[in-house]
Formats: C-alpha cells, sequence, structure tokens
C-alpha cells in the first residue's frame, strides 16, 4: 500500500519504512503533493503540522483533498491544543495523533484506518499469509511465494472478492509504478498460479476480463 507522507521529519520517515511494508513517498509540504497526485494513487495521507505553518492553509488542504480522494488523512503534530485537533478532525482528518508519539502507535492507527489486520497474519481458512516473515502457507505447509508475487497475493487477499485492476496493483506495489510495464503483473500472477493454484489444486486469483484480478478462494464448508 502507498502513503504520502507530508512534512514529517526524516527519523518518522525511516521508523515507518524500517518497521513497516508501506510504500511511502515523501513530500516537503501541501503545494508539493500536487505533483505526486498527477501519476500516483494513494491509500493514505500522512501530514504533520507544525506552527509557523498556517493552520487556515491546511485546514483547507485537508478538507478539499479528503472529500476529493475518500481515503484517510493522519495528522501527526506536537501543537498540543484542543482546538487544533478539533479543527483538523472537523475539517476531515480521521486521526490527529500528538507528539512525542511511539511509532509502533502511529502504525497501529495507520493499521486501523486502512483496516488491516494488526498482527500482519492474513487467515483464510487453512490458508494463511504472515506478512511479517513473508511466508505463505495452505494446512500449515509453506509454499514458495516470494519478492513481487508474495506482495500481490498479500495485497488481493486484503482485499477480498474485490476486482483490482493492474494499475491499482502496479501503484500499491512498485515504487516507480509510472515505469513499470504493466506485464510484470501478468508474469507474477503466474508465479502465484504455478506456485499455489496448482500444487493446492484450487483457485485462489480469478482473472477478471478487461478488469484485473480478484482473489477468490473460499474455504471448504465441512
Amino acid at each position: 500500500m502507498r502513503i504520502l507522507s507530508i512534512g514529517l521529519t526524516q527519523k518518522t520517515i525511516n521508523d515507518l519504512n524500517r518497521k513497516s511494508d508501506y510504500i511511502i513517498d515523501e513530500c516537503i509540504d501541501i503545494e508539493d503533493s500536487y505533483n505526486y497526485m498527477i501519476s500516483r494513487d494513494y491509500d493514505l495521507f500522512l501530514i504533520q503540522y507544525e506552527e509557523p505553518l498556517s493552520l487556515d492553509e491546511y485546514e483547507r488542504y485537508v478538507s478539499k483533498m479528503s472529500k476529493k480522494l475518500r481515503i484517510p488523512f493522519v495528522i501527526l503534530s506536537k501543537d498540543k491544543a484542543k482546538d487544533t485537533e478539533i479543527r483538523f478532525l472537523k475539517c476531515g482528518a480521521d486521526d490527529f495523533i500528538k507528539k512525542p508519539f511511539d511509532i509502533d502507535i502511529v502504525l497501529l492507527r495507520i493499521k486501523t484506518r486502512l483496516k488491516q489486520p494488526i498482527d500482519d497474519t492474513i487467515s483464510i481458512g487453512a490458508f494463511t499469509i504472515d506478512k511479517f516473515s513473508q511466508k505463505v502457507r495452505y494446512n500449515n505447509k509453506e509454499l514458495d511465494i516470494k519478492g513481487k508475487p508474495f506482495s500481490i497475493l498479500s495485497y488481493l487477499a486484503l482485499n477480498q472478492n474485490r476486482v483490482i485492476s493492474k494499475d491499482t496493483i502496479l501503484n500499491a506495489i512498485w515504487e516507480e509504478p509510472e515505469y513499470v510495464s504493466p506485464n510484470v503483473v501478468e508474469v507474477s500472477i503466474n508465479n502465484i498460479r504455478d506456485k499455489l493454484d496448482k500444487k493446492i489444486g484450487k483457485n485462489f486469483i480469478e482473472t477478471i476480463r478487461r478488469r484485473g484480478y480478484k482473489f477468490c478462494y473460499t474455504p471448504s464448508i465441512l
């Protein structure tokens, strides 16, 4: 998943990169953010607001972009004023985290906003994906799915039964999707099918013609 960070310190960005697998694009300020939105889509905005930045300007930005994009907006700030927090939450921010903060708490709140599993494990019947150790298992048997195929499988499983386009997959998985051919998604999907569908004898990923792919595995009901 891809996060647009605006105004974050390098230490915060480094900590997020070290403790998560999110792709984080770094913007200097809100004006810089428009350049990134030309070619990329985002799952969440993470904005650091500090004085002497204009609260009115940031408030207008969050209000406009949250309505337009309909994705979570999380604000980080050392401004402890109650009025600042209220203004951001009223204008469309989904969360307001005050400094000093623990990076693990920030990541948990991000996962909550993105509706992701808290423990980094996706379990669907006998099928499990451990994102932390990057292991895929079926009936406790480990399957050799690594790298980009692993990331794509995890992303599709998180969005179970939703049709996900190639462009959306590229944007969520590759750091610079605008320079990558959509054909690499097909190659990775075929790799997953070779190592998962064919070995297990079940369909996990369905191709929806002209639309994309869908994680379609349903556990057997005894």
